[in-house]
């Protein structure tokens, strides 16, 4: 009997991840200039590149693993047969890959690779055969009980913005954990685009003031730590479900920052982020999760949305480190390129789709309760 599974929406948003790590930055299209009989065949069957790095090599392998993952397990939760399941996850993802390595023709920035179709489609088997032993080992049914004894329903959504939280800090924001200057970008955008019209002088621009004073540097800090606890806390049934989330959460956002900061600037300055104002903010975001892990899942709603704006419209205000923004050369040019603008796309619109997500839970008017003489169960009221 197939069931209920977050595979295949988390397969879909890890395929837009993908397409967009594989043509970022979407600048320069143009037609192969010739296309003799050799170049239609370069442009079917990519050719052999000139040189591989150990980094390309493994970041094609590794990025592909997850979909061929996920694409089998939504397989096998349908009731496919493994060996089908595995076979079509394989050829899906293998799919994409030379969809990928095909559209690279026409980038000028992108070079398509035999080699990485290879190693694209070995990754995705590796993960299409995980799947096929953890479902062999009984794991994935253990999964859906553990899930459904942690979860509320319909907690796909939640799971995806758990899950990108720490990809959006992969890429450094102006404070740790404090994800949101994404606002300013926009605004900006849309400055550009309407330069030369009237309605330039009544767009609302936030006005940067340099960096923020320590108070406010820890109050961002700790609503930044706090951010993921929100969504986390909509989908969990018991208090103690939550605190785990929150720890949890916490634990891969410190581990994604300590990787930004080694990747950025060297790994003797891993923990620089830990600064004087970030120790007491995430003391304080601890005490304050585990305050709120029993508060009723639409009081959390409601928090969260302010925590999340007041966030943003702080981190709006901290105004562009030039020496800052000359140490993110490494992520906007050579082997980084790949992931600068997933993971800065990611941390840009992470808080947006988290108050989308509490909002449509603050909104959501819950079924009247049947009465029943069975004994009242200790999960969190709505």
């Amino acid at each position: 009997m197939s069931s209920r599974s977050s595979a295949w929406p988390l397969a879909g948003i890890w395929a837009a991840l993908i397409v967009y790590a594989s043509l970022h930055p979407f600048a320069g299209w143009r037609w192969p200039a010739v296309l003799d009989t050799a170049g239609w065949t370069a442009l079917v069957w990519p050719p052999m590149p000139h040189y591989s790095s150990p980094f390309d090599l493994g970041s094609n392998y590794l990025g592909y693993l997850p979909i061929g993952l996920l694409l089998a397990i939504g397989f096998l939760r349908a009731d496919w047969r493994p060996w089908l399941a595995g076979l079509s996850a394989l050829l899906l993802a293998g799919l994409l890959s030379w969809s990928m390595e095909t559209l690279q023709h026409l980038l000028p920035r992108r070079y398509p690779s035999r080699i990485d179709l290879a190693m694209n489609s070995a990754g995705a088997g590796t993960g299409a055969l995980l799947a096929l032993a953890a479902a062999r080992l009984g794991w994935l049914r253990h999964w859906q009980q553990l899930r459904d004894q942690w979860f509320v329903p319909h907690g796909t959504a939640g799971l995806a913005l758990l899950l990108s939280w720490p990809v959006g800090l992969l890429f450094p924001p102006p404070l740790p954990l404090a994800l949101g200057q994404g606002l300013g970008r926009l605004m900006e955008a849309i400055t550009d685009t309407l330069a030369d019209s009237t309605l330039a002088i009544w767009l609302p621009l936030p006005t940067p003031h340099g960096q923020l004073a320590p108070l406010l540097e820890l109050i961002s800090t700790t609503l930044g730590a706090l951010a993921p606890c929100f969504v986390a806390y909509i989908m969990s049934r018991r208090p103690r479900h939550r605190i785990v989330l929150m720890l949890g959460s916490l634990g891969l956002g410190l581990v994604a920052t300590t990787l930004s900061t080694a990747l950025n600037f060297s790994p003797e300055y891993a923990l620089a982020w830990l600064t004087p104002p970030t120790r007491p903010a995430l003391a304080t975001a601890l005490v304050l999760g585990v305050a709120m892990a029993w508060l009723p899942r639409r009081a959390v709603a409601a928090i969260g949305l302010l925590a999340i704006n007041s966030l943003i419209a702080l981190v709006s205000q901290i105004a562009p480190d030039p020496y800052f923004a000359d140490s993110l050369q490494g992520w906007e040019q050579g082997r980084f390129i790949r992931f600068h603008g997933l993971a800065q796309w990611v941390g840009w619109l992470w808080p947006f789709a988290a108050m989308t997500f509490l909002l449509a839970h603050l909104i959501d008017v819950p079924a009247p309760a049947r009465r029943a003489d069975t004994p009242r169960t200790p999960t969190i009221d709505p």
